[in-house]
């Protein structure tokens, strides 16, 4: 499918799914918890903070805090107390939002405000200069005012970005969870930020109105696995510390659905009908009905399966 077409393809999907149900994107939503903000070190100036709305790791540097994703925007002023009081800095100086979510951009206005460097690929910045609606979250978010956009990007190609002694590199998986996905990866303390291409304790978002599909999630999964080693830490979106060896239990599980998600769409079934035959049967029940992420999947499919117009 040439460029133009699949962006005609996508518009159409965009405007004829507004409607989706209720019980779909309320599924997927409903995960704000009253959960206090907690740090727990991940080396000796890395922390992962949990109960934000994501999790969110914090990197003391001679310079100020650096900051991997920021929660959601009424959790703000306690994360970022809770990040300073954890590491002993005075203030932020760079955050990094791994994609466009409430979960991962709700610190940019405060933060950026406050002058603080914003990074994110440049897909996430154009999403965040828009008005946002998808069928899995209730109304519409954005636009940003320009504080709160990020204030570098970059597009294909990894960047190393050396703070302190502490050389971090960023890079992006292309049309994965969104199509702005990024990795951090702090090489020398082998700590590796997923952002929402891996999960540990749930079905994930599957964004296909904002460019995710599944095969592009199996494909970051593959960055992610070549990146690591046995003893790399990764930091999913949410849930707990993963191993490199969870990401390949992962990428298996997505690629059988991906498999029987696409034997369905050639056969002609409607997402209904594809969702009846359980391509998701045997795997993970610990996370709950994966139907709602199983809908989005087979959706993601019709922007790259659907002849040329």
């Amino acid at each position: 499918m040439n460029s133009f077409s699949r962006r005609r393809f996508i518009g159409t999907v965009l405007a004829t799914s507004a409607g989706a149900s209720w019980c779909t994107r309320n599924a997927v939503w409903g995960r704000e918890s009253a959960e206090p903000i907690e740090a727990s070190a991940l080396t000796g100036n890395l922390f992962l903070l949990t109960g934000a709305g994501a999790n969110v790791v914090a990197m003391r540097t001679p310079d100020g805090l650096v900051l991997v994703d920021g929660g959601f925007e009424k959790n703000a002023a306690e994360l970022e107390k809770a990040a300073l009081h954890a590491t002993g800095a005075k203030r932020v100086q760079t955050l990094f939002n791994t994609h466009w979510h409430p979960e991962q951009t709700g610190s940019n206005e405060r933060l950026g405000k406050s002058g603080a460097k914003i990074i994110a690929h440049e897909n996430t910045k154009l999403w965040l200069t828009r008005k946002i609606i998808v069928d899995w979250r209730p109304g519409v978010y954005g636009p940003f005012p320009a504080k709160a956009l990020p204030t570098e990007t970059f597009f294909s190609k990894s960047v190393t970005l050396t703070v302190g002694d502490e050389p971090i590199e960023y890079g992006y998986m292309p049309q994965a969870h969104t199509d702005g996905d990024i990795y951090v990866f702090f090489r020398k303390a082998n700590v590796l930020v997923a952002g929402g291409v891996a999960s540990a304790d749930r079905w994930p978002v599957l964004d296909y109105q904002t460019g995710g599909w599944i095969a592009g999630l199996v494909a970051g999964l593959d960055t992610l696995i070549k990146l690591a080693d046995d003893r790399t830490r990764i930091i999913p979106a949410n849930g707990p510390v993963m191993t490199r060896a969870g990401l390949q239990d992962q990428r298996k599980m997505y690629f059988t659905i991906y498999d029987r998600l696409v034997k369905a769409l050639t056969k002609g079934l409607s997402p209904a009908e594809a969702l009846a035959t359980e391509p998701a049967k045997e795997f993970n029940p610990e996370w709950g009905n994966p139907n709602a992420f199983l809908d989005m999947a087979f959706k993601s499919l019709w922007g790259h399966f659907a002849p040329d117009a």
